[in-house]
């Protein structure tokens, strides 16, 4: 152990403290002592607390077990859950590219003949039926959509739904 003492005799421009050296300081030493050694009485367990001990033990592990599977069922349902969530929004995301390209071409085709028109009648002609044209496209496009966005939820739903239906039968 290093002691710190102030020594007057070293150069300190701000009066620090240091060590000084281990022959000017006698070493002190601790008494060694052993801590006394407490043995626990041997006692006899009454047969009843033993057997409730032992059944409470084997609760608690067969509580465990039942936990643990559990636990195990319902990662497997999120993580096929989230696999369908996920297949479903990238089908939807496609069908709605496909929607937007389709229209897209729609409107550049319309505008192209806008250019060759050469009367008013025939711009209105032309636009009348464009526009029923698109309405009816625009109408097919939302029915598929929805059908699409149901049958996702449903499906993503479904494995939920089990588990859960399953959960309380094993309850019941």
């Amino acid at each position: 152990m290093t002691e710190t003492t102030y020594n007057p005799n070293a150069a300190s421009s701000k009066g620090k403290v240091r060590p000084a050296a281990a022959v000017d300081m006698p070493k002190v030493e601790m008494p060694k002592f052993e801590m006394p050694n407490f043995d626990m009485p041997k006692l006899e367990v009454p047969a009843a607390f033993r057997e409730f001990a032992e059944k409470s033990v084997s609760h608690a592990k067969e509580t465990y077990e039942k936990m643990k599977t559990a636990a195990e069922e319902a990662t497997d349902v999120l993580e096929d859950t989230y696999a369908t969530a996920s297949k479903g929004a990238s089908d939807y995301g496609l069908k709605l590219i496909e929607t937007a390209r389709v229209n897209s071409n729609a409107a550049f085709d319309f505008a192209t003949q806008l250019m060759a028109v050469k009367s008013f009648s025939e711009i209105v002609e032309l636009s009348t039926t464009h526009t029923r044209k698109q309405f009816e496209t625009v109408s097919q496009q939302t029915k598929e959509l929805a059908t699409l966005a149901q049958k996702v939820a449903t499906e993503t739903a479904e494995p939920i739904k089990g588990s859960v239906t399953k959960a309380f039968q094993k309850v019941a």
